[in-house]
């Protein structure tokens, strides 16, 4: 997709999202089992969570797939586009008698005050969100100065081979705006972070990343 979209073009490319994950919410868990199984790893969410510190936002929590796999003592809240999805992760925390708050919003407009969180986490989200960097700034803008950025996402592959299949993916009509060789690091970077973690695993398809919001910002780029 392309990036640096304007407000309406984003709200459009919204709109489109959370109808097709409204109607993909029933069968989200069962998709992502298969595909973290059989093709990511099953691993990555762990690590992501196990990152995790004091108050933290996750961005595009959708049906509450993390819930369980943070520590006990983070204080967390939850953000996801689609009601449908926060639903099954409302009832997901209360079968865990798990603390969390939950919102409907949009990862490009986070409806916080600067500086709230110590931790903002997010796993395979960034492939779906309209404008990537809009999305990684708006984190930056509501982390605490050292807050860490953590990110778990599919990108596209160091091998030839396989980044030309996911290519020939995301031109299929059923792939929706799903995007498969986006680098979401290449925005961390750009916005200031300081990359404290980063690997890529799976033929590199799986890129992760802990990155930390500098104490005082070098960054010139601004939002939108």
């Amino acid at each position: 997709m392309t990036e640096g979209r304007s407000p309406p073009d984003r709200s459009k490319a919204n709109e489109r999202q959370r109808m097709k994950y409204a109607k993909q919410a029933s069968s989200y868990d069962k998709e992502s089992d298969f595909d973290e199984r059989w093709l990511y790893g099953a691993e990555h969410r762990t690590w992501a969570c196990s990152r995790a510190t004091g108050t933290t936002l996750e961005v595009a929590i959708g049906t509450g797939l993390n819930l369980p796999l943070y520590p006990p003592e983070v204080r967390l809240v939850g953000l996801d586009l689609t009601p449908e999805m926060l639903a099954l992760a409302r009832s997901r925390a209360a079968d865990l008698a798990m603390p969390v708050t939950l919102c409907e919003s949009d990862a490009q407009a986070l409806p916080f005050s600067d500086g709230t969180f110590d931790t903002v986490l997010s796993t395979y989200s960034m492939c779906t969100v309209p404008d990537e960097r809009h999305a990684v700034l708006e984190m930056k803008r509501v982390l605490k100065p050292g807050g860490r950025l953590i990110l778990v996402d599919h990108v596209r592959s160091s091998v030839t081979l396989f980044y030309w299949v996911q290519r020939l993916l995301e031109l299929a009509p059923s792939r929706g705006e799903r995007e498969l060789t986006r680098r979401p690091i290449t925005h961390v970077r750009d916005a200031g972070f300081v990359i404290d973690e980063t690997d890529r695993l799976r033929a590199g398809m799986i890129e992760r990343l802990v990155a930390r919001k500098p104490l005082v910002s070098t960054s010139t780029l601004r939002t939108q």
